[in-house]
This record gives structure tokens, C-alpha cells and sequence, in this order.
């Protein structure tokens, strides 16, 4: 329930400057833009108040109100969270943080704990929760204010749980059960309760469940109510089907009442596990609202974007517009202007080159951060499934000829040396389907019979070599993560075209995958590739033995 809580202290912290702040050289009501945007804030039109909170901000720095600057950026941080933007939330944050330099004062030290509460909430969304953890504890460094104390030792205590630090979670939860208001309260013991459930299964959450609950609903707390819901939906999971199924459909009921699809997402994920006779009702809903919610996503770090930074090119570029005017009118005045006017030219050139510059910076930053996630990927895929593909041939096969396996070794290595000097790959003169055949063969054990159906050479002759090598890379980190993981005995992999689609079944009668696996680096590498040739990828656990990948992808 990680997402639907922090959801709700987002909604909690959308609103955080709604104080007073004491006047500097230009009050808030002065400001026109500022006080534009909250109107559109408390409408919950949030693109035009961060549009209105991006010029709020350029127009306290032209008079050197730092607070009020950053008081913007950290209402368009925190819609940037809410939103879905959470490096771009983080970014802005961060820029805001620059501004806040007098520690010892009062409204400077408010802004910074609401401004490191909301990266810790970007960073957690993101699953880095030790930077969530660090962010969190500077906003309690900061924080003065009772009330929202209790909130970041939640925050705090929520982060730990997910790093499994369950004692030191329990210690920031126990403070922030003392805070008066309901909401927080009710927060508080949910999460107590399960931290200590999930430390100890012997321990009985209910009672601390259902207080939580019995808050929630005497307050009318919808948001509140969901993450209940779904604490208890998941607590009956493995205990009472039936009692799981009803709690998940609260769930769905009142997350469609307020209007939260990431709620509604989660409600349905536990309900098509649990509810197999309207699997595909439920599915057919899951993939039209996560469709919704990708597309709203993009959108809004699109609009977000394009506020923060296309309106500064347009700005640039009208800039260098009025400067090729101002030359013209420099030639025709010269002999009454003279170097003066020339001074400010030149001045205003260095101003356009020092942001051109800083532009140019961040994008060069950008794509080296792309280059070493690209080049991560294929030592993964190429050197260390490579290896291990070898590995397991020699482990597996009596007969396996040790010069063949020096030679696939070398083939591993000159791998490698082509990935440090950026090689592409050479176009490979065996014919792919074979490639397949050959791969899932080599994984052949005394213990494992790997079988394979529908792979003909025509079902591959119109993908192109990118798919084909994207594909590869996919089947064999299935079944690397299955002979490390599932103790399978059986592996099934079916091919079947139909249209312009590719399906690849996969099946096995293992263990299943943990949820620990399922998100980690190489079956992440596995999604990322699947979205990359805008194909998709199903995880079915949840079957009464081994795993079910469902993967489907367009031909061209």
C-alpha cells in the first residue's frame, strides 16, 4: 500500500502555503501571478497553477524575493509529484532549496522541511528509498511545526518499512501515533501494525486494522478508507480469499467514488488474482485505466516541462529577436549612442550565453546519465547471461567439448571489448529461429527439460534485426532468472503469430517468482526491452504452481 499512502500525503501537502508569510519587498497579494495560481490550486486545475506558480517565480526574482521564489517552485514541486513528474518534482524542489539560505529563520525553515518532505516522497515513488529516508530526516531537522511532525515520522517510518528496517520503523511510528489529528492518527496505526506484521507473522495487526478503519470511517476519510481497504485486503490474501475479494472491491468502490486510478489499479490487481471467473472483465478495466493513466502522466511532465523550459527558449529567443532590432537601431543612432549602447549589447550577450551554456550542460549531463544506463544494460544481457549461458552448458551436458567452450568464452569476450569500444553488433548468418532453438536447448539438464512449440523460421522473417536481438536478450534473462530461481523441472515456451502480433507463452513448474525478483535489475531490463518494441509483458504468479509470462509484441 505504499503508493496509495503517499498518495494521500501528497493531497495532504498540496496545499502547504496556504500561511501567511510575513512582506518582504513585494507581498504575495502584490503578486498577481501567486495569487492566480492558488486560485487555480484550490480549483484542483493544477497545469494552470504551475503554469501561474512558474511566473510567480521569475517575477520574485526580478525583485530578489528569494522565499517567495521558492515558495513557488515548491507548490510546482509537489503537482509534479502528485502528477507523476518525480525527477522533475525532485529537480525543482532542489532549485527551490537554493534559495532558502537563512536556516535560522522561521518561514526559511517551514519551506525547507515541506520542500525535503516532498522529495522524500518523489524519491520513495521512484523505489530509492534511501534517498527517500535521508530527505525525510532533513525535514524533521527543519520542521517546527507540531502538527506535520507527526506526518514525516510516518513518512520516515513508511520508508523503513520498505527497506525492511522494522524496528527502527516502529520507533518513528510509535512517535507519530501520538498526533491528535484523526487522519494522521489513523495513518499511523495502520502502518505500526503492519510493520510489525510484517516483521513477525505471528503477530495479529487486526485489532490495529480495524481502529485504523473505525477512524476512517467515523471521519468519512475516503482516502484514508482505501488504504485500509487495501491493508486488509492483502492481510486476508493468503488467509480468507473471500473476506480479501470483498475488502479489494471496497477498495475499487471507493476509489472510483474520489477519483484515484492508482487506487483503483491496485484494487484490481488483487481482484483478478482473487476473482478468476471475471479475470478478463477485470483485466479489460486494469488495462484501460493504466493506459489512462500513462497517457496523463506523459502529458502532464510534457505541459510541465514546456513551462519550465520552453517558455525560457521562447523568452531566448524573442530576447535575440529584440537584440538584432537594438543592432540595427545601434547602426542607424551610432554617432549619439556610441559605446554605450554597445555595452549593453555585449552585456546582454553574455547573459544569453551564460543560460545557453547552462542549457547545454544539463543536456550533455542527460546524455551521459542515457549512455551508462544503455551501457549497463548490455554488459547485463551480453557479458553476464552470456556467461552464465556457458556456465550452465557445462554444468549440464556430459559430453560438452572444452574447446567449443573456450571458443564461446572468447566469442563472450570479444563481446565485451566491442560493448567498451561501442561496436554494433555484426549481422549474424544463422537464421534466428534457429538462434531460439539453440538458446533454449542450451539450458537442457538433467533436471530441467526445457520444450519449445511454434517456432518456424517464417514467424521471424519479417521482424526486423533490432526486435529479433531485443527478443533474444529477453528469452534468455527468462531463462537465466529460471535456473537460478524457480527449481523448475518443466519449461514451456509457445510461439504463435496472430495478425501483426508475435505471442511467446512461457510456463514453468517452479516456484514462482518473488516480488523482490520480479522488480529487480535484470526482470526490470526484461520490461524495459518489452517496452522499448512497444510490446507488453504479463506476470501471472499467482497460479496454483510454477509462473506464467505472457509476451506479446507488433511484428514491424
Amino acid at each position: 500500500m505504499k503508493k496509495s499512502f503517499l498518495f494521500i500525503v501528497v493531497l495532504t501537502t498540496l496545499f502547504f502555503c496556504s500561511e501567511k508569510r510575513p512582506a518582504t519587498k513585494i507581498s504575495q497579494t502584490q503578486n498577481a501571478f501567486y495569487l492566480k495560481a492558488r486560485e487555480f490550486r484550490d480549483k484542483k486545475i493544477s497545469d494552470s497553477a504551475f503554469y501561474y506558480y512558474n511566473l510567480a517565480k521569475d517575477e520574485y526574482l526580478k525583485i530578489n524575493d528569494s522565499i517567495g521564489a521558492a515558495e513557488s517552485l515548491i507548490n510546482m514541486a509537489i503537482i509534479q509529484t502528485y502528477y507523476g513528474d518525480f525527477y522533475g518534482s525532485i529537480e525543482s524542489s532542489s532549485e527551490a532549496n537554493t534559495f532558502l539560505k537563512d536556516e535560522k529563520d522561521s518561514i526559511t525553515r517551514r519551506d525547507l522541511s515541506s520542500s525535503y518532505n516532498n522529495m522524500g516522497i518523489a524519491s520513495a515513488f521512484l523505489y530509492n528509498q534511501d534517498s527517500a529516508i535521508t530527505f525525510y530526516q532533513y525535514a524533521l531537522k527543519y520542521n517546527d511545526d507540531d502538527d506535520k511532525k507527526y506526518i514525516y515520522y510516518n513518512n520516515l517510518g513508511n520508508a523503513l518499512i520498505s527497506q525492511k528496517n522494522f524496528k527502527l520503523a516502529q520507533k518513528y511510528l510509535n512517535y507519530a501515533v501520538l498526533s491528535k489529528n484523526h487522519e494522521n492518527r489513523a495513518r499511523a496505526i495502520n502502518n505500526l501494525a503492519r510493520a510489525k506484521f510484517t516483521a513477525d507473522n505471528n503477530y495479529n495487526p487486526l485489532p490495529e486494522y480495524y481502529a485504523a478503519l473505525e477512524i476512517r470511517e467515523k471521519d468519512n476519510n475516503l482516502d484514508g478508507l482505501n488504504s485500509s481497504y487495501g491493508t486488509l485486503a492483502d492481510y486476508f490474501f493468503s488467509k480468507d480469499k473471500e473476506k480479501s475479494l470483498i475488502y479489494a472491491k471496497k477498495m475499487l468502490q471507493t476509489a472510483t467514488t474520489i477519483n484515484n486510478p492508482e487506487d483503483q489499479l491496485q484494487a484490481l490487481q488483487k481482484i483478478i488474482i482473487i476473482d478468476k471467473n471475471n479475470y478478463n472483465k477485470y483485466f479489460e478495466k486494469f488495462q484501460s485505466i493504466n493506459d489512462s493513466i500513462q497517457i496523463s502522466r506523459n502529458k502532464a511532465k510534457n505541459q510541465f516541462a514546456y513551462f519550465r523550459y520552453g517558455l525560457e527558449k521562447e523568452k531566448a529567443e524573442n530576447q535575440t529577436l529584440k537584440y538584432q532590432k537594438a543592432e540595427k537601431e545601434v547602426q542607424l543612432l551610432q554617432r549619439n549612442i556610441g559605446l554605450g549602447a554597445l555595452s549593453l549589447l555585449l552585456i546582454g550577450g553574455f547573459v544569453y550565453y551564460k543560460r545557453r551554456k547552462k542549457r547545454l550542460q544539463r543536456e550533455n549531463e542527460l546524455k551521459i546519465k542515457e549512455n551508462e544506463l544503455k551501457m549497463s544494460k548490455k554488459v547485463h544481457d551480453v557479458v553476464a547471461n552470456g556467461i552464465y549461458q556457458v556456465m550452465t552448458k557445462i554444468e549440464n551436458q556430459e559430453n560438452f567439448n572444452k574447446d567449443k567452450a573456450l571458443d564461446e568464452l572468447e566469442f563472450v569476450y570479444e563481446k565485451s571489448r566491442d560493448i567498451s569500444y561501442e561496436k554494433t553488433d555484426i549481422g549474424d548468418t544463422v537464421e534466428f529461429a534457429e538462434k531460439i532453438f539453440n538458446l533454449i536447448s542450451s539450458f537442457t539438464s538433467d533436471h530441467v527439460k526445457p520444450f519449445l512449440t511454434g517456432n518456424s523460421q517464417n514467424l521471424w522473417d519479417d521482424v526486423s534485426g533490432a526486435v529479433q536481438s531485443e527478443i533474444f536478450q529477453i528469452i534468455r534473462e527468462l531463462l537465466v532468472n529460471m535456473k537460478k530461481h524457480s527449481q523448475a523441472s518443466l519449461v514451456v515456451f509457445k510461439f504463435e503469430r496472430k495478425n501483426n502480433l508475435i505471442h511467446i507463452q512461457y510456463k514453468d513448474n517452479g516456484i514462482g517468482i518473488p516480488e523482490n525478483i520480479i522488480h529487480g535489475k535484470g526482470l526490470s531490463n526484461t520490461v524495459s526491452r518489452i517496452e522499448k518494441i512497444e510490446g507488453t509483458i504479463i506476470f501471472d504468479n499467482k497460479t496454483e504452481k510454477g509462473l506464467k509470462i505472457n509476451i506479446s509484441f507488433p511484428t514491424s
